[in-house]
């Protein structure tokens, strides 16, 4: 009874505070966003987002699966992307920068939540969600926090693609934004097949990954995710004014999130307990950066 009790003061917390900062969000950056049957179009992909997670849920918690947390995830972003391009063109057609900036949104979501579905069917099981699937009430945490991610890091998406007014013409920071974007995919597809092919190989169970861009950094995949949403609010730079600008809070949400709380934190403790008595496993952690490559990490590689 105890732990229901707590389970359902922890959950109504989670659930407060992310209503609330999508909330005061929402509301910031809702300025020249265009209205639908007499609503924001921006509070309305906002609350899709949010609906998209709870109408997961219901099922996944009564099968107490986590398996389609990441494919409903990746779902949620193609979603919002199209609804967010129909709102806008209510107002006028995309402009070329809301389709691009689509299209790569699209092209990130297709491929990281098909590459995090299969990496779990072929585990079986994520073990971040072992205890949280317990009880639907814990279990609810995971996906409203989920909604939480995909409104933070989409924002800048959904502001460029509702505004009623017209885009500028695309320019130089639009330019660089895609080189960046261009680099950090390229960095986290490349990783991720670096690290799914040694862990495929029999001999390498129990073993850390160092080469390739693992030797450039501990976590070369989450360097590539934080420039992915660099590149991405990059796209704003020409088009926000006032209040809109606080929709660049995706790349810092997602740095923050990735090195402080549920990325790197969790794995380097991981592997700290497995081998904080390997003399290779420390020497391999002394001289490789945590997330972004230096020169000298460069010049070890050469």
């Amino acid at each position: 009874m105890s732990t229901t009790k707590s389970d359902l003061k922890r959950t109504t917390i989670v659930v407060i505070t992310v209503t609330s900062i999508i909330s005061l969000i929402s509301i910031s950056v809702d300025v020249n966003s265009v209205d639908i049957f007499g609503y924001s179009a921006l509070i309305i992909c906002a609350i899709s987002i949010i609906g998209i997670q709870l109408l997961a849920w219901i099922p996944a918690s009564i099968l107490k699966t986590e398996k389609f947390y990441d494919m409903t995830g990746g779902f949620t972003y193609i979603a919002i992307v199209f609804l967010s391009l129909w709102a806008g063109s209510q107002s006028e057609a995309p402009s070329v920068r809301e389709l691009i900036v689509s299209i790569l949104v699209v092209i990130w979501a297709i491929r990281l939540s098909s590459f995090l579905y299969l990496r779990i069917h072929r585990v079986g099981k994520d073990g971040r969600f072992d205890e949280l699937k317990k009880t639907p009430i814990r279990f609810l945490v995971p996906w409203i926090v989920q909604g939480l991610w995909v409104f933070l890091t989409m924002n800048v998406v959904i502001v460029i693609n509702t505004q009623s007014n017209s885009a500028p013409p695309l320019g130089i920071w639009d330019f660089l934004a895609l080189i960046i974007w261009v680099l950090g995919f390229s960095i986290e597809v490349i990783a991720d097949n670096q690290k799914t092919k040694f862990n495929m190989i029999a001999e390498n169970k129990d073993k850390w990954i160092e080469g390739g861009l693992w030797s450039l950094s501990r976590h070369p995949n989450y360097f590539g995710e934080i420039l992915v949403w660099t590149g991405i609010a990059f796209f704003g730079i020409s088009c926000f004014s006032g209040l809109e600008m606080i929709s660049w809070i995706s790349p810092i949400f997602v740095y923050f999130l990735l090195t402080k709380i549920s990325g790197i934190p969790l794995l380097d403790r991981r592997a700290e307990i497995k081998w904080q008595n390997n003399p290779d496993y420390q020497l391999y952690k002394e001289k490789t950066p945590q997330l972004i490559p230096t020169l000298r990490s460069l010049k070890i590689k050469n």
